[in-house]
């Protein structure tokens, strides 16, 4: 599935994108078998003390490619809700481009056991990642958000 082929919701408040927040490159692949890989280039505002990239960017990579995986499978009708995330980080990420990989473990009717792992540009694994997300009908989660900003 192509970035264009993607469906958009209109946005529901207005701000900073999260992509741009996030450092958003491309997608490089999701798939309807519950795999996606997305490319972000990390900056030298995401870093703290030695020019390593904050915990909180790592966890937002990963936790997006989860959903990404998700909803790939679930033909973009579901919403991915997080529950529980775990991280585990292995090695310091540094500015420059890295790859946020997930796949979906095991899928229930209403919930998701979620895997994956941010690497580096040399392929070093250097976070993993597990979740357990709650499936929600888009229309019912788009349709909270409009209600929530008074559309």
């Amino acid at each position: 599935m192509t970035t264009t082929d993607m469906p958009t919701a209109d946005a529901a408040v207005s701000g900073p994108d999260l992509n741009d927040a996030l450092g958003f490159v491309r997608r490089v692949e999701m798939s309807v078998e519950g795999r996606a890989t997305v490319e972000y280039l990390a900056g030298r505002h995401m870093c703290h003390s030695g020019g390593v990239v904050q915990g909180g960017f790592i966890t937002g990579w990963i936790d997006a490619a989860m959903a990404h995986a998700v909803m790939a499978m679930t033909g973009f009708e579901m919403t991915p809700m997080s529950l529980e995330l775990k991280v585990s980080f292995f090695a310091p990420a540094r500015p420059g481009p890295v790859f946020a990989e997930a796949w979906v473990e095991q899928k229930g009717k209403s919930t998701c056991f979620v895997e994956g792992r941010l690497k580096d540009g040399n392929g070093t694994v250097l976070a993993k990642a597990s979740s357990t997300i709650r499936l929600i009908p888009r229309h019912k989660v788009e349709a909270g958000s409009r209600q929530a900003v008074g559309g």
